[in-house]
């Protein structure tokens, strides 16, 4: 069995057991975490939503945050001597799939 879900302005096809990074959500570590915007659930049929299914959540527990690694954004134009270089590194949650409601 597995679901689609939509989190952070992505979509994330999870089944139970699953360890999935997420953008930053804001909850504990050690807490639990339920996604409502469950967009497919798949069981012995598949269920689309219309933009959601009705009633299906998928409930995990949040292991912890952490970020990325780190991204150089390196800006050039040439015969000016305009150069800058600067570092991005992206936040996530860490996260257990544990059970798929739908």
């Amino acid at each position: 069995m597995y679901a689609i879900i939509a989190t952070g302005g992505k979509q994330y096809k999870v089944s139970e057991g699953d360890v999935i990074l997420v953008e930053k959500l804001g909850a504990e570590a050690g807490s639990t975490y339920t996604f409502d915007q469950v967009l497919a659930v798949s069981g012995d049929e598949v269920k689309v939503g219309d933009p959601v299914v009705a009633g299906a959540t998928v409930e995990a527990s949040v292991i912890g945050d952490g970020k990325a690694k780190k991204v150089i954004v390196y800006k050039y134009k040439r015969k000016t001597g305009y150069h800058k270089k600067q570092g991005h590194r992206q936040t996530y949650t860490k996260v257990k799939i544990e059970k798929i409601n739908a």
